[in-house]
């Protein structure tokens, strides 16, 4: 119910103040118990709630999807066990799994619902992505961008030990709007991209490397030291917000 129904309801003595202040906050979450599920996030920022699985009973994960799939159609959850998954296809016949990045999706919108938004249609996200071994992260900041009205092209193992491999790839980059660079080691990756393209670059540092890239942070350093300009970065392996965040710009 809209806010202001319920504010005339309310004038007109139709409802009590406790009744209205109910209706009002049904309006913003959802407490199912274990979570208050974000009804208004679609409004406030354009994209609705996500779920982290991490952590997370199937048991619950299940009772936060049931919420979102009601109330729009979709849900998608990030970091989800393939044990846990199969709990959910029990729930959700319809769900699909991405075992590289992890990421369940429900989706029960309209095909119309599904494709690109009317600004985005046009343009794409290039997720580049460094090496084989950094391709789960990738795959999620891939798998999130789409699920969220993206166009994503993903360009896999074009690190730099083998510049040839990306150079071979640039042409179609640079006809990204933004792109998402993905990489471990020591992560020069980014400040590579930052210093041969136009669009706005989203370094994601991953954990792969040996004992001195200290889980990523090695990477995550170096990239944010990076000399290029046009170069941000997110936290260690957190394709999700690098996903998200290049969605938005995407949509601008």
């Amino acid at each position: 119910m809209k806010i202001s129904a319920v504010l005339k309801m309310l004038k007109e003595g139709k409802i009590t103040e406790r009744e209205a202040e109910k209706a009002v906050s049904e309006n913003f979450y959802a407490d199912i118990g274990c979570a208050k599920v974000d009804l208004d996030r679609l409004r406030r920022t354009g994209a609705e709630e996500v779920i982290f699985g991490e952590g997370k009973t199937p048991e619950q994960i299940i009772k936060i999807a049931k919420v979102l799939v009601e109330k729009f159609g979709a849900a998608m959850a990030t970091r989800v066990p393939k044990g846990a998954f199969e709990a959910i296809k029990g729930a959700f016949p319809d769900a699909l799994y991405s075992d590289a990045a992890r990421i369940v999706t429900i989706d029960r919108r309209a095909p119309k619902a599904r494709k690109p938004g009317r600004r985005a249609k046009k343009t794409f996200i290039a997720v580049v992505c460094a090496g084989t071994a950094d391709l789960p992260v990738a795959q999620e900041a891939a798998e999130t961008a789409r699920f969220l009205g993206s166009s994503v092209r993903l360009f896999a193992d074009c690190g730099v030990a083998g510049l040839h491999r990306l150079l071979d790839n640039l042409d179609q980059i640079r006809k990204a709007k933004v792109v998402v660079a993905v990489a471990g080691m020591e992560g020069a990756l980014p400040s590579v991209l930052g210093g041969l393209l136009k669009a706005p670059v989203i370094a994601v540092p991953t954990s792969v490397g040996y004992g001195a890239s200290f889980g990523g942070i090695t990477a995550l350093l170096s990239m944010l030291n990076s000399c290029a300009n046009g170069v941000s970065v997110v936290n260690i392996d957190n394709g999700f917000g690098a996903g998200y965040n290049a969605h938005i710009i995407n949509s601008i």
